[in-house]
């Protein structure tokens, strides 16, 4: 189940783990990527999808003039992300480029989602994330799905697989992307880790907040919450004041993926995770069900979400999707043609 067999090596420079986490969404990337992605974002079409219980979630769907009939992929940013994140645009761009249907999906409050839904997200709404995907199943008449999510949403994505035969989803293969395993130990590691990490999800999710409030004043007053600048108080008031859960603890243990959480997984699954990720510790890999569906590829190197072999170019992480999801011929040639000059002109 855990292989290292396909551990890639990064140059030593390259290596670092804080180095190949920053990497995924460093602004210098963006350019680039946005250039690549201007076709797919040019025939992307707003899909509002109806997730029951008077739930919406928004989601952009990009179909390619010649489509190859691959199943549709449905992408998943980690928490904090959007369905702009770079992460999500560079291989969602790879993909389209490849005559495979996209739909990248935002989870409730993230991008520019907050006046959408009346209640506040958080990471227990999964109901809402498999409502999502059923309406997309709606939306291709019924075609198989494929589904890659990072981080907490790679997290969703190995949930909603878990419960496919229940909630009659066709579902081809899942991917997930440095998952988030147990949550109450990544969020110790985020407290021990260098303070970088904390305050860019404070400043995240502080922005996410205000936004909240903005769209429903008669609902939200963070203004005390956001005088905490602390995850752990944060996420414990939070879940005292807007959720369900009688403890932090509770809140935590509900979205964890470990113990048997996976043991129904028939979908065909694969984990993509390294050794040196600074917020998800790997000894929760141990604690996962075993599954035949499940397999784990686990790196020395990569940090969280990243993979990076070099600074341009497709990641490794990215060659292993596209060959995963049956994707991985070369993009046509006027594709890579612009590909190489966006290369070149930097």
């Amino acid at each position: 189940m855990h292989s290292a067999e396909d551990d890639f090596q990064p140059p030593r420079w390259l290596r670092n783990r804080h180095l190949q986490s920053m990497l995924a969404s460093t602004a210098w990337r963006r350019g680039r990527i946005l250039r690549g992605a201007a076709p797919l974002l040019a025939a992307q079409q707003e899909l509002l999808l109806e997730c029951g219980a008077g739930v919406r979630l928004q989601s952009f769907v990009s179909s390619p003039p010649r489509a190859l009939g691959n199943p549709p992929v449905v992408l998943l940013h980690g928490w904090e992300g959007s369905a702009e994140s770079l992460y999500v645009l560079s291989l969602a761009q790879l993909l389209f480029a490849r005559h495979v249907e996209v739909v990248r999906l935002n989870l409730r409050d993230h991008g520019a989602t907050h006046h959408l839904n009346r209640e506040l997200f958080h990471s227990c709404r999964l109901p809402e994330v498999i409502g999502a995907v059923a309406a997309l199943q709606r939306h291709f008449a019924a075609r198989p799905l494929q589904l890659v999510g990072f981080s907490l949403g790679g997290n969703f994505m190995l949930r909603v697989a878990a419960q496919a035969r229940a909630a009659g989803l066709n579902l081809a293969r899942v991917i997930a992307v440095s998952p988030v395993l147990e949550p109450a130990e990544t969020l110790d590691a985020l407290e021990r880790a260098l303070p970088g990490y904390q305050r860019y999800f404070v400043y995240k999710w502080l922005r996410s907040l205000r936004k909240k409030q903005a769209a429903w004043p008669d609902a939200y007053d963070f203004r005390p919450i956001c005088r905490l600048r602390d995850l752990r108080r944060m996420t414990a008031e939070l879940v005292r004041s807007h959720s369900e859960f009688a403890t932090l603890a509770d809140y935590l243990n509900g979205y964890a993926i470990t113990g048997p959480r996976l043991a129904s997984l028939e979908v065909p699954s694969h984990i993509f995770t390294s050794l040196d990720d600074p917020i998800i510790p790997s000894a929760g890999l141990m604690q996962l069900a075993r599954p035949a569906a499940l397999s784990v590829t686990v790196t020395r190197y990569g940090g969280h979400c990243g993979f990076f072999e070099q600074l341009r170019g497709l990641t490794w992480l990215e060659r292993r999707i596209l060959a995963e999801l049956g994707a991985a011929a070369e993009a046509p040639a006027a594709v890579a043609d612009e590909a190489q000059a966006l290369r070149e002109t930097g």
